[in-house]
């Protein structure tokens, strides 16, 4: 009862300071983690053999063991470039960056550490919070694409007012147009899709979702 009591409390004050916020992404950004809680949370499931699915499979939990080996890597090797590094450094506004996500999300884990990176990069002027899409539906229904629960999405929040300011996802344009281009020719997304996908961000090493990003902050910047 006191956890709960506690819990109250605390989203009263959380909806209070942001109070034109709408409440679904107000109850979704109360229960967001960080990025190294999130690291942890998938890791903390892997050593028991899961996955952050709702329904335990054991190809869900396959991927998310290659996910996790792929976030070490960029964890240590992705870097931001010089002009991106700079217009971080220097925003004027104040932002939460709200991502939908999930462990065994092939796309997400290539994306999630080029957001942490960028927040790292922004002197405290983001403040990056993550989500599960499964524990989220309502959230998620916020921002369906084509009507599908497609994710990673970026929800990006003004600090100030609370409100939506703009979204971002499920990835960048140039994987996008790789996935829609396979899917026309085949009929489906198959094994070698999602493979010529992580080459795909391999070879981009974070370059298109950083320069995406970027764009959109810089026009609300302006």
């Amino acid at each position: 009862m006191i956890n709960d009591i506690y819990f109250n409390e605390m989203y009263t004050k959380f909806v209070i300071n942001f109070k034109e916020m709408n409440p679904i992404i107000a109850t979704a950004l109360f229960k967001g983690r960080t990025y190294s809680e999130y690291r942890k949370l998938l890791s903390d499931l892997l050593l028991e053999k899961k996955s952050t699915a709702a329904e335990q499979t054991e190809k869900l939990t396959h991927y998310s063991f290659l996910n996790e080996g792929r976030m070490k890597r960029l964890d240590k090797t992705l870097s931001l470039t010089k002009e991106n590094t700079n217009k971080l450094k220097t925003l004027q506004k104040e932002y939460i960056w709200l991502v939908i996500s999930e462990g065994w999300c092939g796309d997400a884990a290539q994306i999630l550490p080029v957001f942490h990176k960028m927040e790292l990069a922004s002197d405290k002027k983001i403040d990056l919070k993550i989500v599960l899409r499964d524990e989220n539906e309502a959230l998620m229904n916020l921002f369906l694409i084509q009507k599908a629960k497609s994710i990673p999405i970026l929800i990006i929040i003004d600090k100030q007012t609370g409100l939506v300011a703009d979204h971002w996802g499920p990835r960048p344009k140039g994987a996008k147009k790789m996935i829609e281009v396979y899917k026309k020719n085949f009929g489906i997304i198959d094994e070698v899709a999602k493979t010529e996908l992580q080459r795909w961000y391999f070879k981009d090493k974070g370059i298109s979702t950083q320069n995406e990003i970027i764009e959109i902050i810089s026009v609300l910047e302006s």
